[in-house]
């Protein structure tokens, strides 16, 4: 859809304010289709992926992962889709360096290398890519995601912490850089947007290493406490391999709420949709496991308005939220709320 198409959906003559915190492929989905239907979307990006070429990229230079947000940029972009197909060229070439590396990824390393931080790179990026709405990085340092098992053991690092096999307790990060003095915070363009928006989304994605890592740093973690906006959980479709196992939807909003210190978790949004057991290519999604389960008494007892719905979009062998669909439900939310901010006590 077109900007000059979007439908028009405006709360006292402006436009609804949405942030979305997250990480992953799930991210983009929900930002692309929510920009289409003319929302103010703020994306607050997770810096803790170690994974795939912003890995690479990280190991090389000393610089925030690029994937997660060169993917929410180029959904907020109203740039013809020739330059964003550049963007997100990924090179199949066999020569060493550039193998499996995104264009995207490399800009935005070189553009944070030249203003000294991921941030201000992101912001000039932005505005090179005509992106509609706001990309914020949710540090603009480089951090570190870290676990601690329920065997009381402890790992540092992505790809390490879901291939361990254990269950997690919890999750924090710190400073990549060991010679860091303060301990990570967001900017104040990330506050701000949590502050003043109608409704704060976090997901779809993985729970312990794309959603928590962002709630982990403490002034963004506050401020999803203190805003009055409406705090909406994308329950994920799928449990994940070495994060969420046996995990019901209430599961995953207590796992939120631990980690905050209170019940701040206002309306999730549940997928009811079954999946077919023979669709799923589980070699190539290997870590998806089994549709999670329903508590809906567990989360009522949380304080949670549940609205349950066919949010199932399945495509190329794999399971995804329907964009458009979850983008609908968090507007009428956004629509129910923006005119009476709520009070919190």
């Amino acid at each position: 859809m077109s900007a000059d198409n979007r439908i028009i959906r405006v709360i006292k003559g402006r436009r609804p304010k949405v942030v979305v915190i997250g990480g992953g492929t799930g991210l983009p989905v929900i930002v692309k289709s929510l920009h289409e239907q003319n929302a103010d979307v703020t994306a607050i990006v997770t810096v803790a992926d170690d994974g795939g070429s912003s890995g690479i990229i990280r190991d090389y230079i000393n610089v925030v992962p690029p994937g997660d947000i060169r993917n929410v940029l180029a959904a907020l972009s109203d740039l013809p889709s020739l330059y964003l197909d550049i963007f997100q060229y990924r090179f199949n070439s066999k020569d060493a360096f550039f193998a499996g590396h995104a264009i995207g990824n490399l800009i935005i390393a070189a553009l944070s290398e030249m203003k000294g931080g991921i941030f201000d790179a992101v912001q000039q990026l932005s505005q090179m890519l005509k992106v509609d709405g706001h990309v914020y990085p949710a540090s603009n340092t480089p951090l570190t995601l870290n676990a601690e098992f329920t065997d009381g053991t402890t790992l540092s690092g992505e790809a390490e912490i879901t291939g361990a096999g254990k269950h997690i307790q919890r999750v924090f990060v710190t400073e990549s850089d060991l010679n860091a003095k303060e301990p990570p915070q967001a900017v104040n363009q990330v506050i701000d947007a949590i502050m003043n928006a109608d409704v704060v989304v976090l997901g779809p994605g993985s729970l312990f290493t794309s959603i928590l890592p962002n709630l982990m740093i403490s002034n963004l973690g506050d401020a999803v406490k203190a805003t009055k906006a409406e705090i909406i959980y994308i329950v994920n479709i799928m449990t994940q391999k070495g994060e969420t196992e046996h995990f019901t939807d209430a599961d995953h909003v207590r796992v939120l709420n631990r980690h905050l210190g209170e019940d701040f978790v206002d309306t999730v949004l549940v997928n009811i949709a079954p999946v077919p057991s023979d669709y799923l290519d589980h070699q190539k999604y290997d870590e998806y496991l089994v549709p999670v389960e329903h508590d809906y008494q567990g989360l009522r007892d949380l304080g949670c308005r549940v609205i349950s719905a066919d949010f199932l979009q399945l495509r190329n062998h794999g399971v995804f939220h329907d964009g458009d669909k979850v983008a609908t439900e968090i507007l009428n939310l956004a629509f129910q709320v923006g005119t009476m901010k709520k009070r919190r006590y």
